[in-house]
């Protein structure tokens, strides 16, 4: 666990040393998906003003990125593998830097949550296996359709994708983010190939635990490799169901993952407890035994309110606490916590995800000066 301080009732507001990064205080913006991401996937202005309003939280995780066009799954998610997408990302960082925030981007590939329609090629979808999600995605034109039945990947094929996921670091930091969030969550390439709901393999990359855990482990050390432990995190969702992830046995899979990350040592374990956005008790795990096995920050995620956050942290439970949708609403969260001001609510008449304008993005006012 990491080294606790003298810790008061307002712990949840106090700076925080996360690697060579001091954050202003101990809240996180957590990744969320909005599906704003202009022509080519590159962020826009509005994007730029998005993350830039939300400046005062300790450290922004921006939203899931892909590493790659194959990496693709869903509509205007923005990329960091071409130029444009780059200069697009340093816009938004420097940004948040002017106003004295900290940045990373959290770096995905869907796997087989993705359709042919965002294909290179419109070829399959990749993935641990070939088996369908049950689940589904949208495409402008036809609505929400069912993700495509994907093909197992060659052995041969994922040092390319590890290779990815450095090179979408380093761009990342060429970009001006401060670090990365490799996803390691909710039914992505990563996850699939841990999980025995998805993952049938027969190679060094299925079976056991230690197999299903090899791409995971092989993408941190690269990009940590690649721009230091300092700069990296993960996120993990032991027993989240979304994206049709299931696993028989999550315990001891999860904590052979955190034994083979305390080894690698990223700067933060990022932790979703629970069904993801959904009851935090859904399933049985003891996040405790997690959490022992690491010696790192440990961030912990999944409808934390004030109280809860701040409990975490006088207690060792957590060190960070990542919030989602209340930053959505609310882009001065830590001024409202701190002063107990209410809290926005959800447009009714805005989509969550894409959506035109700055109507739900951007126009989700803040505290009067």
């Amino acid at each position: 666990m990491a080294s606790q301080t003298a810790l008061t009732a307002d712990a949840l507001f106090q700076p925080f040393q996360l690697g060579d990064i001091t954050l202003a205080n101990r809240m996180v913006m957590a990744p969320l998906t909005r599906n704003r991401a202009e022509a080519g996937n590159v962020p826009g202005p509005l994007t730029v003003e998005y993350y830039a309003q939300r400046a005062s939280v300790g450290l922004i995780v921006a939203e899931a990125t892909q590493v790659s066009a194959q990496a693709q799954g869903y509509v205007s998610t923005p990329g960091l593998h071409t130029p444009e997408q780059i200069a697009g990302w340093k816009k938004v960082t420097d940004a948040v830097h002017a106003k004295g925030g900290k940045i990373f981007v959290q770096l995905w590939h869907t796997g087989r949550m993705s359709h042919r329609a965002f294909q290179p090629g419109e070829q399959a979808p990749v993935a641990p296996s070939a088996i369908r999600a049950n689940a589904k995605t949208y495409i402008p034109g036809q609505g929400y359709v069912d993700t495509s039945e994907p093909r197992a990947l060659e052995t041969s094929e994922i040092p390319g994708i590890v290779n990815d996921f450095r090179t979408a670091a380093r761009n990342a930091i060429e970009a001006g983010f401060d670090g990365v969030e490799i996803h390691g969550a909710h039914g992505y390439l990563l996850d699939a190939f841990l999980r025995d709901g998805a993952n049938k393999r027969t190679d060094i990359y299925g079976g056991s635990i230690e197999n299903r855990a090899r791409f995971l482990i092989e993408v941190m050390a690269a990009v940590i490799g690649e721009i230091g432990a300092q700069r990296v995190g993960v996120r993990l969702s032991p027993v989240s169901p979304v994206n049709d992830s299931s696993e028989s046995n999550p315990q001891p899979l999860f904590e052979h993952v955190v034994r083979e990350l305390e080894k690698l040592h990223p700067v933060y374990i990022h932790v979703v407890e629970g069904y993801t956005g959904g009851p935090r008790d859904n399933a049985p795990f003891d996040y405790e035994a997690l959490h022992k096995l690491y010696s790192g920050v440990w961030m912990v995620n999944n409808g934390y309110t004030k109280e809860m956050a701040a409990e975490a942290i006088t207690s060792g439970k957590g060190d960070l606490v990542s919030f989602g949708r209340a930053m959505i609403t609310n882009p001065d969260l830590p001024r409202r916590l701190k002063e107990g001001a209410p809290l926005n609510e959800l447009f009714k008449d805005a989509p969550l995800y894409g959506g035109q304008g700055a109507h739900g993005y951007t126009d989700y006012p803040a505290l009067p000066a």
